[in-house]
């Protein structure tokens, strides 16, 4: 029984892709093809727009974020890591920032704001004013005479501003660390003058 509709289904398949010629029968693979090709291509239509309906569906269903946090974020993310200044414009926010920046690092004083100029020289001004690097005194009263002949003024001036001398010496504003206050800076100038 089986065998038999196995029988009938071979037939009806023989005679639906042969068709008779005068050269005899003839396989027609070419029409079979477009029709499977054209089912396939009719399916991924269908799941394509079927996609994309969904996909608009669930634009209009999640609404948009607005939390001001996430646009922080997301506005830190996408900012540039450096600044162009030109110009007078450029100029102004040049100086706006590096005003700013000068009051971050003034809101955290250095060493826990001691007032002791010995501490600051041996955890900052050593460095140079022991081994006279970049021209810098060292606590030699020779080296010292004529700048305490200009008077303490001048010297607070150049440690807290930074000085370039005549004769190449450079000393960084407030020896390089601006985390340092005014009163510091003028407390350690002392402190290296009595050592002198």
């Amino acid at each position: 029984m089986a065998s038999e509709a196995i029988g009938r289904g071979f037939e009806s398949l023989q005679a639906r892709h042969f068709t008779d010629t005068e050269s005899g029968p003839v396989r027609n693979y070419d029409l079979d093809f477009l029709k499977r090709f054209s089912l396939v291509i009719a399916f991924l239509v269908v799941v394509t727009l079927g996609l994309i309906l969904l996909a608009h569906y669930l634009n209009g269903v999640i609404p948009a974020e607005v939390s001001p946090a996430a646009q922080q974020r997301e506005q830190a993310r996408i900012a540039p890591e450096g600044a162009v200044y030109a110009g007078a414009t450029g100029a102004a926010a040049q100086a706006a920032a590096s005003a700013a920046a000068q009051a971050a690092a003034a809101s955290q004083v250095a060493y826990g704001g001691t007032m002791d100029g010995a501490v600051i020289f041996n955890n900052l001004c050593t460095g140079c004013h022991t081994s006279g690097a970049g021209g810098a005194p060292t606590l030699d009263p020779s080296h010292w005479s004529a700048r305490i002949a200009q008077g303490t003024d001048v010297l607070y001036t150049h440690a807290i501003e930074g000085y370039t001398g005549p004769d190449g010496g450079v000393m960084p504003a407030k020896g390089g660390n601006p985390a340092l206050t005014d009163d510091q800076v003028k407390a350690t100038v002392d402190w290296m003058l009595s050592q002198i």
